[in-house]
């Protein structure tokens, strides 16, 4: 099989609209147009029923009940809605509170998540960030370990967006349940790929995006326990009463609907497509540290996704390995913070240094990988590496036996 260029490899910061997804929203933009709020005629009807079915394709993917599936317009919404209206809901107040309650996430986790908790610091709560380990696990442990009395919402990713790394969500929604604590994850980059059941798994708020798990862009869920407990949350935008209070506002029944059918191919592929990832992962880690030394695969070594790979380059500059190798489309970073050229901070975060973090790959294959991507990939990355080491003088200073980290350099 030939290798169509240019290849894509940047499945975890959007996946290409899956075309039985693409068929099933066709009808909606034309024949189905209706608006789901008009309850007085059957153009609403059919355009509820299309919103309906979604519903409850997204929530047997996630093993939740339909009634507690919100629409909104991506994970970042989602996880708005869920920080800083559980936050804003459960805040303390009255005698003997000296702050509006405590909050616990980690320092590696998307923006979407670290920005509201920041937000909310600045409104008079108080939220620990945990630093993860070098292979970049956050354990239930940890988070026992920063309880306090009046913690009152704990959010931590199921799976990181840069490494793939994946967190004991589980262990902590437990944990969160024996304490009374509401647990929410952002599982962007989880759900769709792994298998996911939000009672066993101990959720109360699960957020993701459409557009991760072949669906469309601009339109995503937010999970809301409806039982044992049940989960109120402040809106942050008023007006309809749509979506049970939570996000008022026009429903999207196009991506809804894409949406929709995306989990429901998701469910019944889900373990033929995550052993056929793995098995190319492993193919491109191999090929890539058989060929280069000075490699180093970031996060923990099993615990990850299976589609998904960070990769460290001693003595490369990430952006000039992307640029040498244009035909493959991959990051150096998360996609909402790749217009910065600082190094990564999820890498900063796990003790990575500014070196190899500047350094660094984030590949991640999808549906429509082939074996023959993954080695022209490979063979692509060895060949530019090797060559912009050649116009490294610390690579050649490394290969004569000299410890570069101890060199004294002097300014002038």
């Amino acid at each position: 099989m030939s290798v169509k260029l240019p290849i894509y490899l940047d499945h975890a910061a959007t996946t290409p609209c899956d075309p039985r997804v693409v068929e099933a929203m066709l009808p909606y933009f034309t024949e189905i147009f209706g608006n789901p709020g008009s309850r007085n005629h059957q153009f609403g009807w059919r355009a509820e029923e299309g919103v309906d079915a979604a519903r409850r394709q997204v929530a047997d993917l996630i093993g939740a009940d339909h009634k507690e599936i919100i629409f909104t317009s991506g994970a970042t919404e989602a996880n708005n809605i869920a920080i800083r209206g559980a936050a804003n809901m459960y805040a303390k107040s009255g005698p003997g509170t000296t702050g509006r309650g405590h909050i616990i996430t980690s320092t590696i986790e998307h923006k979407a998540v670290l920005d509201p908790c920041k937000r909310l610091q600045k409104e008079g709560f108080d939220v620990t960030f945990i630093e993860p380990p070098k292979d970049g696990i956050v354990t239930r442990a940890m988070i026992e370990g920063a309880m306090r009395p009046d913690t009152i919402l704990v959010s931590i990713m199921w799976a990181n967006n840069e490494m793939g790394t994946i967190n004991e969500v589980p262990q902590i929604g437990a944990l969160c349940h024996e304490k009374g604590v509401l647990f929410h994850t952002d599982a962007t980059q989880w759900v769709g790929k792994m298998p996911t059941d939000v009672e066993k798994d101990n959720i109360d708020l699960l957020s993701f995006s459409g557009h991760k798990i072949y669906g469309p862009k601009g339109v995503g869920v937010l999970y809301v326990r409806r039982r044992k407990p049940r989960v109120r949350l402040q809106a942050l935008v008023d007006g309809g009463g749509q979506e049970r209070g939570f996000r008022s506002g026009t429903l999207n029944v196009t991506g809804i609907v894409g949406l929709g059918k995306a989990c429901e191919i998701a469910r019944a592929e889900m373990d033929k497509d995550g052993e056929r990832l793995l098995a190319l992962r492993k193919q491109l880690e191999q090929a890539i540290t058989s060929q280069l030394d000075v490699v180093q695969i970031n996060g923990h070594a099993e615990k990850r996704l299976p589609h998904m790979t960070n990769i460290s380059f001693g003595f490369v500059e990430g952006e000039s390995l992307m640029m040498a190798t244009k035909e493959i489309a991959m990051s150096s970073g998360s996609a909402c913070t790749s217009a910065s050229l600082e190094p990564s901070y999820v890498l900063k975060g796990i003790g990575v240094g500014d070196d190899l973090a500047h350094s660094s790959l984030r590949i991640s294959l999808g549906r429509w990988t082939t074996s023959e991507d993954v080695e022209y990939a490979a063979q692509a990355i060895v060949r530019a590496v090797k060559k912009l080491r050649e116009l490294s003088p610390l690579y050649d200073m490394h290969q004569e036996g000299i410890d570069i980290s101890k060199i004294e350099w002097q300014a002038h």
